[in-house]
């Protein structure tokens, strides 16, 4: 039977992204662990995780807090894990008042603290509500986590730390940086409440 035009630019676009995650894999596991270690010595040590990123990223944000705060694997007590991009009443009165690129900053300012812990998605490296927030965390003196693309070098190097995703494809990027989330949750989830 002939395979049709769409099961053809299925299995490419699946084999680029499965691709990419083997790269990133080699890449960046020893990354991932690293910051999963810092996690867990904040977090143990009464710290929180922030997250925020726009659009793709907003999403990818959303659902490494809801991990966190949830489960990954292991019913146990929730971590303290809040994406800032989900309530629209702030985004929308801090965009009016300040504009845009102090909607992430702002909240930072009031829900971050020293030793607090932000997880700052932009696959571009450019979006400039990202910078500012990092740049207000890291003032605070939280400790700054990024995630970006290839294009994002010049962002990654204001994080402590940051994964550069070795592609500018954005959908693959954002592929990556869930796996790559999924799998910090997972070590810390692992080394907090034991399990799997």
């Amino acid at each position: 039977m002939r395979r049709s035009q769409y099961d053809r630019e299925a299995e490419r676009a699946l084999r680029s992204s499965a691709e990419l995650l083997r790269r990133t894999a080699e890449s960046s596991s020893g990354w991932a662990a690293e910051v999963a270690r810092q996690m867990v010595t904040r977090l143990r040590a009464g710290a929180k995780v922030i997250c925020c990123g726009n659009g793709g990223s907003a999403a990818d944000a959303q659902h490494v807090a809801a991990e966190l705060s949830g489960k990954f694997y292991l019913v146990r007590r929730p971590l303290p894990a809040l994406a800032i991009t989900t309530n629209p009443s702030s985004l929308t009165a801090i965009s009016n008042d300040y504009g845009y690129e102090s909607v992430f900053a702002k909240q930072i300012e009031g829900l971050g603290r020293r030793g607090d812990v932000l997880l700052a998605f932009s696959t571009s490296g450019r979006s400039p509500n990202v910078l500012r927030a990092v740049a207000v965390a890291r003032k605070m003196g939280m400790f700054t986590v990024g995630f970006t693309g290839a294009k994002g070098v010049a962002f990654a190097r204001k994080c402590d730390m940051c994964l550069v995703v070795p592609s500018d494809d954005c959908p693959r990027i954002q592929e990556a940086h869930i796996a790559v989330g999924h799998s910090i949750c997972f070590l810390v989830e692992k080394a907090m409440f034991g399990g799997k």
